[in-house]
């Protein structure tokens, strides 16, 4: 709820120009509207409009939220105000979405396979699909910028530290071993990647976290990750190990 509940009229200036309507502008007219106030839109068509109401008004950026006569500021000063963040100071720079949204997808998709294939949601192979499906989409993280991964990755793997290359071979491991896990196919070599590259990384964790003590940011969603490292990365590594061995097990 907003904190002036008896005024619902509120001035946006935000930058709207032929080549640039600006994103943080709209999401602040959407959000007022939200909150249920009526907002008083003024475009600024130029950047000579908005290079002289930033130096008006003593501001560096657009958009600029004014309520009843009070300036708010931009669109993340406009969520503090609205009670839907933490003031900076207070926001944590740990954050778990990426993760929940990674195993959330690939869950769905396991549980949607499986419907598919024996109609069905509860079966072996929806589980196995959802470990190997989330080991695609944690390697994807990390290719995505693998020279940041690889950087992080040096902080605490043991086998990255003896031989730096393996920190980009890492992620490509992971990525075969998920595809052919998800296919069924070539596991003969899938299994002991798996297992290899889990059981490694599950005891780098383990000694950099719970025996050497250290507060580490984890590789496991890629370079510029803010998970912590710790229970996240350690399932991630023991999943592959455990896949990795069940699939070997069925093989025999």
């Amino acid at each position: 709820m907003p904190k002036d509940h008896d005024t619902r009229a509120a001035k946006l200036y935000r930058m709207v120009t032929p080549d640039h309507t600006c994103p943080y502008g709209l999401k602040s007219k959407d959000l007022l509207e939200r909150q249920g106030y009526d907002v008083e839109d003024h475009p600024l068509e130029t950047r000579e409009q908005t290079d002289a109401f930033m130096e008006e008004h003593q501001v560096e950026t657009t958009p600029q939220t004014f309520i009843d006569g009070e300036r708010i500021g931009g669109y993340d000063d406009l969520r503090i105000h609205f009670d839907l963040d933490k003031p900076k100071e207070e926001q944590s720079d740990t954050s778990y979405q990426p993760v929940i949204a990674i195993f959330a997808v690939a869950a769905l998709m396991a549980i949607g396979l499986s419907w598919y294939s024996f109609e069905n949601i509860f079966t072996l192979r929806a589980f196995e699909w959802f470990i190997s499906i989330s080991m695609c989409f944690l390697a994807v993280q990390k290719l995505q910028d693998i020279e940041s991964f690889s950087t992080m990755f040096l902080n605490y793997d043991l086998l990255a530290q003896r031989w730096v290359p393996y920190g980009k071979v890492y992620p490509f491991g992971e990525a075969f071993a998920g595809i052919a896990m998800t296919a069924g196919a070539l596991l003969w070599l899938a299994a002991p990647v798996a297992i290899i590259i889990g059981g490694i990384g599950a005891i780098s964790v383990i000694k950099a976290v719970y025996i050497d003590k250290r507060e580490l940011k984890c590789a496991c969603v890629g370079g510029s990750s803010n998970v912590p490292l710790g229970f996240i990365s350690l399932t991630e590594n023991l999943m592959m190990l455990g896949m990795g061995g069940w699939m070997l097990a069925r093989m025999l």
